[in-house]
């Protein structure tokens, strides 16, 4: 009996591998714990043009990362915080206040769980690193001024 494979199985091969099996071990084992389908036609049709769509979603991802990186990369965030003696700020600088600020200053959205800034805790200009997926980075400056 001949089966698609929908995930790895150690002893058969990898998903997407069209095998021949016993009819007993396809449809007693394979097929009841979802490692493979029957391969009809449309079944492995449909699997393809799965795999296909899938991989167009990832390379329109990594395109939009992509763009939105060259975006980030000339971008200057200006950011006006109360300071104390010898120009440390009252607190530091948080992922939290550099999101909100790149959004409403440049209108972009990113979480700042993707953020990676180093301590501010004085004025000057920092770099901080964007993580945009697809193993994309990009970094941006951040100036601190008194407010």
């Amino acid at each position: 009996m001949k089966v698609l494979l929908l995930k790895d199985v150690v002893s058969l091969g990898k998903a997407g591998d069209i095998v021949e099996v016993a009819g007993g071990y396809a449809q007693n084992f394979l097929i009841p714990k979802n490692l493979a389908k029957l391969a009809t036609n449309e079944v492995i049709n449909k699997y393809k043009a799965d795999i296909k769509r899938k991989e167009e979603k990832l390379a329109l991802e990594t395109q939009l990362a992509k763009n939105q990186a060259k975006e980030l990369e000339h971008i200057k965030l200006t950011m006006a915080k109360k300071v104390g003696s010898n120009n440390h700020l009252f607190g530091s600088l948080t992922k939290d206040e550099v999101a909100s600020e790149l959004e409403k200053q440049h209108r972009i959205v990113l979480d700042k769980k993707n953020l990676e800034i180093p301590p501010i805790k004085t004025l000057g200009t920092y770099e901080v690193v964007a993580k945009l997926g697809h193993g994309l980075n990009a970094s941006f400056k951040v100036e601190v001024i008194q407010e």
